[in-house]
């Protein structure tokens, strides 16, 4: 019988050593192939759509779309793709927002040599993985409650209004922002406006602040 073909890995992570850590983990396993890169999550959206992949592995904090915007941007695109987050915030927020964002794994970076590649075959089985000290049980009763329509918890602001606060501070216009996003100038002053208003802030120096603490950019 012959062997399966190889997993195939898209990578996506800022830091060029960091993929090439990764790169090196996951190609000494015959398994595994990473057959694309990205270094933010609107490129690794690009790609993904692109080239023939089994599982992307996503970084959270990235410029321009988060690790967790590409994640449901994939999900919604491309829904028979399999998705893992490989990160360095050990937070119960984020594990969540990446389970309900799609993806089926999350593995810290501190452990990645350990827990990564058994992470990318779990994933492909459509196993649940996440990195020790939580239990496989609460994954599956989140994903049951997901499945079912039951009531999760509130986000604070919308996935629209995230997009555009991530980018406002990175410091695009609202010019380029509604290039990016396919949206007029004026509609990105309105949520602009409205950010302003539901997180109770004055000005972009605040907004920035508030994406630090929310893990949409780095500090």
């Amino acid at each position: 019988m012959p062997a399966a073909p190889p997993i195939r890995v898209l990578l996506a992570d800022d830091h060029t050593l960091v993929r090439r850590g990764v790169r090196l983990i996951l190609e000494a396993e015959p398994d595994l192939t990473v057959v694309a890169e990205a270094g933010d999550g609107a490129e690794a959206v690009e790609l993904a759509r692109a080239c023939d992949v089994d599982l992307a592995v996503l970084d959270i904090a990235m410029p321009r779309m988060t690790g967790l915007q590409a994640a449901r941007e994939l999900s919604r695109r491309l829904p028979g793709l399999h998705i893992l987050v490989l990160t360095m915030y050990d937070n119960e927020q984020y594990f969540f927002e990446a389970l309900k964002a799609g993806a089926g794994g999350y593995v810290l970076k501190s452990v990645a040599d350990r827990d990564l590649v058994e992470a990318c075959r779990a994933a492909v089985r459509d196993e649940p993985f996440i990195c020790p000290g939580a239990e496989r049980a609460l994954v599956r009763s989140y994903l049951e409650r997901l499945h079912q329509g039951h009531d999760l918890p509130e986000r604070a602001i919308t996935e629209r209004e995230e997009e555009i606060l991530k980018l406002v501070a990175e410091g695009h216009t609202s010019k380029e922002i509604g290039e990016l996003l396919f949206i007029s100038a004026k509609t990105v002053e309105r949520h602009r406006a409205n950010l302003l208003q539901k997180l109770g802030m004055r000005d972009r120096l605040e907004l920035t602040r508030y994406a630090i603490r929310a893990g949409l950019i780095d500090p």
